[in-house]
């Protein structure tokens, strides 16, 4: 559905600066009806690639297609504009217009747009859209009267309302309080999926991309990490990078001391500050390399009786959080940070027993971070 090949933009130099590579050879392909999110802080580029998709960015070199439409290539000097992509776009300020009422706000694009329609069937595919958000009894109701999440709504019912053939979301929850956005982003991915368009998110917030996206890229300084699936990209991240953007993470320095075979799985011998360690072997680095196992808070096994990776250490901090406790705990001078049940009484100076299932170690060479 999309593909975009090595996508690069390059900001001139002012005022003296160096110039700014915004994009930096971004690949990545999105599949027909894919919810598919751009994830990464801010300045890494995510609005960049969407701008260039939407038509309101130029980029400095690559191509981009849209379906069986090139919409830009820097060699052939094609770029189409925004107007004639057919996308529907969600900004993050939903760009509702005051003076107008739900409807008219909706049939805006019907109305001045590349495809116009007009009388009984420009309203029967707004009261459509407007079906389609919960919205069509507020049809007639001026916008500035609408809560937040109905001032969404009508963004999302106008973007849909000519049948785009992709949907651009430039991280449309972010002003919404954080009930509101965690009910709506239930909804709008539901509403999305139904509709079956192909939808690209863009969204600094890792809470809002794993759950609703079929396929993240994590994006950095221009480049992109990894494409994945969430459960992907948060049990195996590609470096340190990835595992302490998705979630948090355990970053412990280590070497690579040996390899074995065990139940037809490749595992490699660690030395680490606390003591061995065992995990699931990574083929890109080598004997006697010095790289990073990266764990999770929520990898360990209290009191766990594993014949690998089994630790002593003692409690050195503590905090209830409602739902999970968080531990630091100490083992041979080492910090790690453990995430343990509500119900744990486990107190600051406990000296306690755990394990972490080679599994769940995860190897990442240091020239990745």
């Amino acid at each position: 559905m999309l593909s975009i090949k090595n996508l690069t933009k390059v900001y001139p130099a002012r005022g003296g600066a160096q110039p700014v590579d915004a994009l930096r050879g971004v690949d990545l392909k999105v599949e027909q009806g894919e919810f598919f999110a751009l994830l990464g802080p801010s300045g890494c580029g995510k609005t960049t690639i969407l701008q260039s998709i939407a038509g309101l960015e130029m980029p400095t070199s690559g191509d981009i297609v849209i379906g069986d439409k090139t919409v830009f290539d820097a060699v052939a000097g094609q770029f189409i504009p925004a107007a004639q992509r057919h996308l529907g776009m969600v900004f993050q300020s939903y760009a509702i217009w005051p003076h107008m009422t739900v409807f008219d706000n909706v049939a805006f694009p019907l109305r001045h747009g590349r495809k116009r329609a007009s009388g009984e069937e420009l309203r029967r595919r707004v009261m459509a859209a407007l079906e389609r958000v919960k919205l069509a009894a507020f049809a007639n109701r001026p916008a500035p009267h609408l809560s937040g999440g109905q001032q969404q709504r009508v963004a999302i019912a106008r973007a849909i309302v000519h049948e785009p053939r992709l949907l651009l979301l430039d991280e449309p929850l972010s002003n919404l309080d954080a009930r509101l956005r965690d009910a709506m982003r239930e909804e709008l991915r539901a509403m999305v999926k139904e509709l079956g368009i192909t939808t690209i998110f863009v969204t600094h917030d890792q809470v809002e991309a794993m759950g609703m996206a079929d396929r993240i890229a994590i994006i950095d300084q221009g480049r992109i990490m990894q494409i994945g699936q969430p459960e992907q990209i948060y049990f195996s991240p590609r470096n340190a990078f990835v595992a302490n953007f998705i979630g948090r993470s355990n970053t412990v320095e280590v070497k690579v001391t040996g390899t074995e075979t065990s139940n037809g799985r490749t595992l490699q011998r660690l030395a680490a500050p606390m003591g061995e360690l065992v995990a699931v072997a990574n083929p890109n680095v080598s004997l006697g390399d010095e790289v990073l196992c990266i764990i999770r808070p929520q990898a360990f096994v209290l009191g766990g009786v594993d014949a690998e990776n089994r630790f002593e250490g003692h409690v050195v901090s503590r905090s209830f959080l409602g739902d999970h406790v968080e531990l630091d705990v100490a083992i041979a001078g080492v910090i790690l940070r453990i995430v343990a049940g509500p119900y744990d009484t486990i107190s600051v100076g406990s000296r306690i027993s755990l394990s972490i299932p080679y599994q769940r170690c995860v190897v990442v060479a240091r020239d990745r971070v």
